[in-house]
């Protein structure tokens, strides 16, 4: 029995063990393998043109050195559209509402993003945190700010994606509850309250593609940055 709205979001645990670790490993059995034949099938042809236009928009602005990230950045779009699609199926749970998952993949590499600026051009990374033309009164408080900004973006990639994914399925329970009390009540409100829900439902598929693509993009744009 469910008691609260915020029970979905709850980790599963089966018999002691947490279930996540299943939810994360189940996305990778979905794709298409490549094979070694000369002809492809539709669905392994599809899946290759959506990967090659991904990486081509996501690297055409990075130089030539920041091209060795593709297979990373790719890899983690099609895992996490793949986990926000999947938790859109009933009876299924979704890690990526899950802050401390997010924040996993999002600090280890804006990390590395800053360090690899630090590796290859210390200048110019330091110099982001101090605007050129600053009065000299405003250097320390200058200095500070854009340190925060800093360290607050991998806190801004984890909380965007949990708080979208969150606020939609909370949104998407909310209304098919008062679907089912309404139903019995005034069918005409109910219907009608119905097809919102499915409108809904197919904006929270446009949401959990879009979030995914959002947190690789800012992860190339760090690293656009910092390379």
């Amino acid at each position: 029995m469910t008691l609260s709205f915020f029970d979905q979001f709850l980790s599963p645990v089966y018999l002691g063990l947490p279930l996540i670790i299943l939810a994360l490993s189940l996305p990778w059995v979905l794709f298409p393998k490549p094979t070694t034949r000369w002809l492809s099938s539709r669905l392994l042809t599809l899946q290759n043109c959506f990967i090659n236009s991904f990486v081509r928009q996501i690297f055409q602005p990075l130089n030539p050195g920041s091209h060795k990230w593709a297979a990373l950045l790719t890899s983690l779009m099609l895992f996490l559209i793949t986990l926000n699609m999947l938790g859109l199926l009933p009876y299924t749970f979704t890690p990526t509402t899950q802050l401390s998952l997010n924040m996993a993949f999002a600090v280890p590499l804006w990390l590395a993003t800053v360090i690899i600026g630090m590796r290859h051009q210390p200048t110019h990374s330091l110099g982001h945190l101090l605007p050129e033309g600053t009065p000299t009164l405003l250097i320390p408080i200058l200095i500070i700010i854009e340190t925060i900004s800093l360290f607050i973006r991998p806190l801004a990639l984890g909380v965007r994606l949990t708080a979208n994914l969150t606020a939609g399925h909370l949104l998407i329970q909310l209304i098919a509850t008062a679907v089912f009390v309404l139903l019995p009540l005034m069918p005409t409100i109910a219907f009608l309250t119905a097809t919102l829900l499915l409108l809904l439902t197919l904006l929270e598929v446009a949401v959990a593609m879009i979030q995914a693509y959002v947190f690789v993009l800012l992860l190339s744009l760090y690293l656009q940055e910092n390379s």
